[in-house]
């Protein structure tokens, strides 16, 4: 019978005393333990030279391995990981050609040098659903901004704002901030708009400090924003894939940066989000982007931020009214209490049926729709911004269409 597994070497010691006896047919012993020939005579010859030890298996490993990885290799592969802990095998291998190393070895290589050497805790992949992604064709086509969830720090909190090209995933803007107030936000935009100028559109959900709901989605901080000539969008409630850009520049963030020990307070924590900014930017490579650097796709914006803006014109005829508290805004004896408004001054106009409230980052716009007895929406601003979504024509007299009261809001003061 064969070797047995299990006794492999008393086995092979049997076979080699049965062999060594004087008139011993080695061909019949090997029939009748199925080997060949060639390995009982070999079996024989390393019992002759070493004794008992020649009986145990020995290696088959090659004594040379021509295609293996250098140690210097091995050791710089090691270095970029311990310096970057959540980067992967191409993120890893794009960043050793980039700094200039010749024999790099191939990404599946790579990870193989992470799991021998204990860098890889396990499988990180997991099925997920495939979305239908969008991609700006230019830089400062879109913007997209967000509130990181705060976290906390040696002493307080901090609110991390992000702004992300969607072109080029260029990191714009990485704040710390203490608050997630509307004039902490423009503060904040207001130096990332004049390092990199302005852009045509920047989305953002439909939460605080850019709006308070689907229904009332505008605040001064995108009143601000339009009257520099941005473009406001609104991402759908309850779908932050929208912007799935910045959500995933917050996983990166959190993996690469917040994993690790608290910092001491806001000051410390801009020092290292600054410092990672740089590295994001300018060191790291971005898959989606064909592994090249987010910096290396971007470009300045030509329009520049004004530091001032000029006074908001109205017509000869109209009414001026300022908006108060809760976009409450009173006129002839009436109030209407629209919170979507800005805290602008709107204008009143008197048309042939009725007045017309206006919105000063509206268009001109056509004479009313007298049929719904409201604006149309192509008489908005380019923005679409839905201000003025109740700003409707309002019939004289006292008291009103109530159909039309009830619509607008419009109640008596």
């Amino acid at each position: 019978m064969p070797w047995q597994e299990v006794s492999v070497v008393s086995s092979r010691k049997e076979f080699v005393l049965l062999a060594s006896q004087p008139g011993a047919n080695i061909r019949e012993l090997c029939r009748r333990n199925g080997v060949s020939p060639t390995t009982a005579y070999k079996i024989l010859a390393r019992f002759g030279e070493e004794g008992e030890a020649g009986l145990l298996d020995r290696l088959r490993r090659p004594h040379v391995f021509p295609r293996q990885t250098l140690a210097d290799v091995e050791e710089a592969v090691l270095e970029v990981r311990d310096r970057h802990p959540a980067w992967g095998g191409r993120k890893i291998r794009r960043r050793l050609l980039d700094l200039g190393h010749e024999q790099v070895p191939a990404a599946s290589t790579i990870t193989v040098i992470l799991q021998r050497n204990g860098r890889l805790a396990g499988a990180a992949g997991c099925s997920s659903k495939r979305w239908q992604r969008f991609e700006q064709e230019a830089p400062n086509r879109l913007w997209q901004m967000d509130f990181k969830g705060h976290f906390a720090l040696v002493l307080g909190r901090c609110h991390a704002l992000t702004v992300l090209d969607d072109h080029s995933r260029f990191a714009l803007g990485l704040e710390a901030c203490g608050n997630q107030r509307g004039t902490t936000v423009q503060e904040c935009l207001s130096h990332v708009f004049r390092s990199y100028g302005l852009p045509e559109c920047m989305l953002m959900d439909n939460g605080s400090p850019w709006g308070s709901d689907f229904e009332h989605p505008h605040t001064p901080l995108t009143a601000w924003l339009i009257r520099l000539g941005v473009r406001v969008l609104h991402s759908r409630p309850y779908h932050p894939q929208t912007m799935g850009k910045d959500e995933r520049f917050h996983r990166t963030l959190k993996a690469e940066l917040l994993g690790g020990p608290p910092f001491r307070d806001l000051v410390h924590c801009q020092r290292r989000f600054d410092r990672w900014r740089d590295v994001y930017n300018l060191e790291r490579p971005h898959e989606a982007l064909g592994m090249a650097t987010p910096a290396s796709r971007y470009r300045s914006s030509p329009r520049p931020f004004p530091e001032s803006l000029p006074a908001i014109e109205y017509g000869p005829g109209d009414s001026v009214r300022k908006v108060g508290e809760k976009g409450r805004i009173a006129f002839r004896g009436r109030v209407q209490s629209q919170q979507s408004l800005p805290r602008l001054s709107h204008s009143s106009k008197a048309h042939d049926r009725g007045w017309l409230l206006g919105c000063p980052l509206l268009q001109p716009a056509s004479r009313p729709d007298r049929r719904q007895g409201r604006l149309k929406a192509s008489t908005m601003c380019p923005n679409t911004c839905n201000l003025c979504v109740r700003s409707e024509h309002l019939r004289r007299g006292v008291g009103g269409d109530p159909r039309l009261r009830a619509r607008t809001g419009w109640s008596r003061s």
